[in-house]
């Protein structure tokens, strides 16, 4: 019985791999977008307006690590949100704060003497998240 099995299973594999072939020919195939300008397969995304004032992601050479890098991010976000807070403003305050006032602040979020990991970057994302929501429920009134 297995036997008669046998050519049948060859011919769906060999169904499944010829329908399978130009998907992956599609997949690796470089396309550019209607303008013209960039190339699909780059991944990159146009920032609208809503992403204007969002803290972009830092520079490769503001630390060795990712996971450094992002918590410096989350704390210039908790920074930049608790001046909003604190001036009542609802005008985007990105552009008067540096990645040099996150390093700065570095000891104040600082609850490791871990050079590698000197913050929990989940917390300081809930941190940050939780302040700009209280930014734009203040401005939202």
């Amino acid at each position: 019985m297995t036997r008669s099995l046998a050519p049948v299973l060859s011919l769906c594999l060999a169904a499944l791999v010829a329908s399978a072939l130009p998907s992956v020919a599609l997949a690796q195939t470089p396309t550019t977008d209607p303008s013209g300008d960039m190339p699909f397969d780059s991944m990159a995304i146009a920032r609208d307006e809503a992403d204007e004032c969002r803290v972009p992601k830092p520079p490769a050479d503001l630390a060795e690590t990712a996971y450094l890098r992002n918590g410096y991010r989350a704390i210039l976000r908790i920074l930049i949100a608790e001046e909003a807070l604190a001036s009542e403003s609802c005008t985007c305050l990105l552009d008067d704060f540096t990645w040099e006032q996150a390093l700065t602040a570095l000891p104040r979020f600082q609850t490791s003497d871990n050079p590698r990991l000197p913050f929990k970057v989940l917390d300081l994302y809930a941190q940050a998240d939780a302040l700009e929501a209280q930014v734009v429920e203040a401005c939202a009134e």
